[in-house]
Formats: C-alpha cells, structure tokens, sequence
C-alpha cells in the first residue's frame, strides 16, 4: 500500500509578507515614488505625478501591519512604528485629502476653528493666511524624505568603510581611523554650518552634511561589531574556501551585525531630522515656498510670541517632535527585544 505524504502546510500571509522580498518590494513601493514626488517635482508628467503615490498608500498601511505583529511583544516599539507610519501614510496621501493648497493665501492670523467661504481652519493660519493643518501635512514629506535619504547615505558609506577597516585591518584600519576621527573632532552642528555655507543651502546638500557628520560614527560602530565578528567560525570557514573580501564583508559578516546597526539606525533618524529642522530654522536648509516645520518654525517665531498666536509654533515643533519621538521609542523597543533573544 502506498503512503502518500502530508502536504506541507502553506505559510501564512504574514510571514510571506516578512520576507526580506516581500519588505523590499513594500519599502520600494512606498520610498521610490515619494522621494520622486519629492526631489524630481518637475521631471514626472502631471498626469504620471497625479497618480504616482496612489500604490504608497496600501503598502504603508500593510508595512504597519506586519510591524505591529512582529513587534506585538514590545509596546514601546509599536507606539513608535505607530507615530513613524501615521507620518509616512500622511506623506503618500497628501496630494488625495482634502486639503487646502499649503502656500495659498486665505485669511491671515485665523485661529483655529475659523472659517472663511466654508473653508475650516482646523489648526489656525500663520500670518500669510496659509492653513496649517495643510501646511503640516504636506510638510512632512521633505521632512522624511530629505532625512531618510541622508541618513541612509551616511550609512551606506559609514558601513562599507567600517566593513573594510574592521576586517582588512593594518593600513586600511589606521586611515579610515585617522579620517573619521577628524570629522568626529568637530561638534557635529559646526561641521553642518561650515558644509552649508561652502556649498550653500538645499535638500543635496543637507544630504552631503549629514554623510560627513554621520558616516564617521556610523563606521566606528560598524568597525568594533567586524572586529568581535570575524573571529567567528562562519567567518574562518569563509576564508578556508577561499571566497573573496568582499563577499566575507557583505555575505558573512554584515547580516550578522545589522541588529545593532538598525537600532542605532533609527537613533540616528532621530538626529538628522532634528538637524534638518534646526538647519532650515538657521536659513541654512530646505528652502521656501514649499512647506517644512523648520521653516514654519523659522517663520512663525516672532508672531507666537504673542499667547494667541502661539498655535503657529506650537503645530510644527509637535509634528517634528512626535516624528523624532517614534524613531526613539521604536529604537528603544527593538533595542529591549534583541536583550531578550
């Protein structure tokens, strides 16, 4: 008699959907198109641009998703995966709310809750009459996008530096050592000042001031995890079959560090994005008309000194700092996770 075997059970949606495919294609779907929309405004066709965020919207809801249950057992983590992704999905739905055009002049100094030709100042206007609500939405998209990208090229150069001087070691470890140190010898708000006004203020160049000011402590974080790294035997097998540097440095030692990385990662976020905003505040960022909470913040700091007023500093410094609050919490959440595998 024959014995058939069992069918393998199929897996469940969510852990298809943690894949490392499955998130790569989620994060795509929702980085590609935002930080088009964002940096290249004027190279997508309006009709293509209309349209160009509509599949960011269901991935950020299902990336929450996946979160909230692979983070179910740390509170702190959730709370702030929940801050960090309320701003992402305001991000890709933006240009689909009904929101008022952010640098259209309305009615000047309305407080919250006024109303003028059937149009309701939920969060007040600033002294142009420009709505704030639709102003600190549409804010948070340069926010985001301007630090997500910077930070993740501090990182990729800061790793690769810190890969090649924790494992090659002797001349190489000894220069970049030498490098990074000199950058990190400068407080790190100095070194964004002297960038910014040599090459001048925009959202490139906030990205080649935080590389400089990041990457050197990114790389000596990443240099002391290769050093305690190598010295594993999955490492000592790697090299008895001969396989070359630099797949040891991708392959073997960098998936077994990124636990520490994207914690400090998530810090790191944090960092910038209180950087770009005291940047633009010092007219050294992101650049009017369109809207920014740095530059909210810059424009309105004279009119809220004034009690009633004071609504047009307290939107944007809530919104940045709950944004900087959800990479904290969700660093400090994953942070207590790793302590307890």
């Amino acid at each position: 008699m024959a014995v058939t075997e069992a069918p393998l059970p199929r897996p469940a949606l969510v852990e298809i959907l943690r894949s490392t495919k499955a998130m790569g294609t989620l994060l795509s779907l929702v980085w590609v198109p935002l930080t088009i929309y964002v940096m290249f405004p004027n190279s997508v066709p309006d009709g293509i641009r209309d349209s160009l965020l509509i599949p960011s919207i269901p991935a950020v809801l299902i990336l929450y998703a996946v979160g909230v249950h692979s983070w179910r057992e740390s509170r702190v983590a959730v709370i702030g995966l929940t801050l960090i992704c309320f701003w992402l999905l305001m991000a890709v739905s933006a240009p689909y709310l009904p929101l008022a055009d952010p640098n259209k002049p309305i009615m000047p100094f309305a407080v919250p809750g006024a109303e003028r030709d059937g149009h309701i100042f939920w969060l007040g206007a600033d002294f142009k009459g420009r709505d704030m609500l639709s102003r600190a939405i549409w804010g948070c998209q340069r926010v985001l996008v301007w630090g997500v990208t910077a930070t993740l090229i501090a990182y990729i150069v800061g790793t690769l530096f810190g890969l090649l001087a924790g494992y090659l070691a002797g001349w190489w470890d000894e220069i970049i050592s030498f490098v990074a140190n000199v950058f990190l010898s400068f407080p790190v708000m100095v070194l964004f000042i002297l960038i910014l006004n040599y090459l001048g203020p925009s959202g490139f160049n906030i990205v080649i001031a935080v590389t400089f000011a990041s990457a050197p402590a990114v790389m000596r974080i990443v240099r002391g995890l290769t050093l305690d790294i190598k010295q594993r035997d999955y490492v000592l097998a790697a090299q008895t079959r001969g396989e070359h540097p630099f797949y040891i440095m991708v392959v073997e030692l960098l998936p077994n560090a990124r636990g520490p990385i994207i914690v400090d990662a998530c810090l790191r976020l944090g960092y910038t994005t209180v950087a770009i905003t005291t940047l633009t505040f010092l007219g050294l960022g992101l650049q009017p008309p369109d809207p920014d909470w740095g530059l909210m913040i810059r424009e309105s700091a004279g009119t809220a000194m004034l009690w009633k007023f004071s609504y047009m500093l307290l939107v944007p410094a809530l919104s940045v700092s709950s944004m900087i609050l959800g990479f904290n919490l969700l660093a400090d959440g994953l942070r207590e996770m790793s302590l307890r595998d």
